[in-house]
């Protein structure tokens, strides 16, 4: 196995219904707006985009996103990742206990040579900025679950 893939997982539960997850998570030009580590969305069309990212460590990176599948009934999102990352990332989306858990499922191969040069001393930074920026990614979506579910009762 190559020392620069990487595979992360993460499970979350959020107090929201799985139709308003799903909308806020396949809305990716949106992300910013809850994800600070995700400082600049673009969008290129209905499926695809570029998302510039930078959390602790002092290094951005640069990832063009696509769609691969997106299917509310099923409760998937995943997309594949080029650019700095190579790879998919990809949401499942299960309602439970009247709110939804969340898998978080991601795989990739780092492009930019710079983290490919220093991976022998730093794998373990990387890691732990990539867990830093989940719960900074954790925090921002239940704020705007929390705000769009008070919005859909208040309509």
């Amino acid at each position: 196995m190559s020392l620069n893939r990487y595979r992360f997982r993460s499970v979350w539960h959020v107090d929201a219904p799985p139709d308003l997850v799903y909308e806020v998570l396949s809305d990716i030009a949106n992300y910013p707006l809850w994800w600070r580590e995700i400082r600049k969305a673009e969008k290129i069309d209905d499926e695809s985009g570029v998302l510039y990212c930078r959390s602790f460590l002092p290094f951005h990176l640069v990832v063009q996103v696509k769609h691969s599948i997106r299917n509310q009934q099923a409760g998937l999102l995943r997309a594949t990742l080029s650019g700095d990352l190579e790879g998919y990332a990809s949401w499942e989306i299960t309602g439970r206990d009247g709110g939804t858990d969340l898998m978080f499922d991601q795989e990739v191969v780092v492009n930019k040579a710079l983290l490919r040069r220093l991976v022998l001393i730093a794998k373990p930074f990387f890691r732990g900025n990539h867990d830093m920026m989940m719960r900074g990614g954790f925090k921002g979506l239940k704020q705007v679950l929390e705000e769009k579910a008070a919005a859909r009762r208040e309509s």
